[in-house]
């Protein structure tokens, strides 16, 4: 079970991530929600992990450059933490002193489900690496998509991961697992079944924001 970092201190803003194996529709449905509450005149900035400074997309690149194969479990662990502790520092700090909301396409979830349940790294390091990571950060809400490993494996996911190490159903499969204990933390989240249409969890995604969302969606 991951250790939840400590909240940061100054923050008015809310902190949204979505969470979700490769495929499962979590990008489409994190730019589906943003748009909604930004045609309802709702303050957001949209971002995804790892990337969203000059730095960060940076060490994306490393961590996806296919000729990286030989990259060690520990290297790859702090490269995510670098990029979000520039991300974090940099973009979502400043957006949420504004009263701002932002919706992040992944957050340190992903990096214990891969890295602690993928890679197999003790999951007390990888929590003490994310609260290093995340800067003390914790979000108000996570929306988990789950996808099951065997339908990840239909030809309408494959070719969607789009990792530099090649791994396949066995790794996904130990992601998963590790990954579905997120909603038992204690902070908000919604975890919704990603079918194979955008109907069923656009659906769920959008009616956490009538029943448990946080105060800054709802302006």
């Amino acid at each position: 079970m991951p250790v939840e970092p400590t909240a940061a201190t100054t923050r008015r803003g809310t902190l949204v991530t979505f969470e979700g194996i490769d495929g499962c529709g979590k990008s489409t449905q994190a730019e589906l929600v943003a748009r909604v509450l930004e045609d309802a005149g709702v303050p957001l900035v949209r971002l995804r992990e790892p990337g969203g400074t000059a730095i960060s997309e940076g060490i994306r690149a490393v961590l996806l450059d296919p000729s990286n194969a030989e990259m060690c479990d520990e290297c790859e662990l702090l490269l995510y933490e670098a990029s979000r502790a520039q991300l974090v520092r940099q973009v979502i700090e400043p957006t949420l002193a504004a009263d701002m909301l932002v919706v992040c396409d992944r957050f340190y979830d992903s990096t214990y489900a891969y890295q602690a349940g993928g890679r197999g790294l003790a999951p007390d390091l990888v929590a003490r690496a994310n609260a290093l990571g995340s800067c003390g950060l914790v979000p108000d809400l996570t929306v988990v998509l789950d996808l099951d490993p065997p339908r990840f494996a239909c030809p309408c996911h494959q070719g969607r991961c789009r990792s530099a190490r090649g791994e396949g159903l066995a790794f996904s499969s130990f992601s998963v697992a590790c990954a579905r204990p997120i909603c038992d933390l204690p902070r908000q989240s919604l975890h919704a079944s990603a079918s194979w249409t955008l109907r069923v969890p656009w659906t769920r995604s959008t009616r956490v924001w009538s029943t448990s969302s946080p105060r800054s969606c709802l302006r």
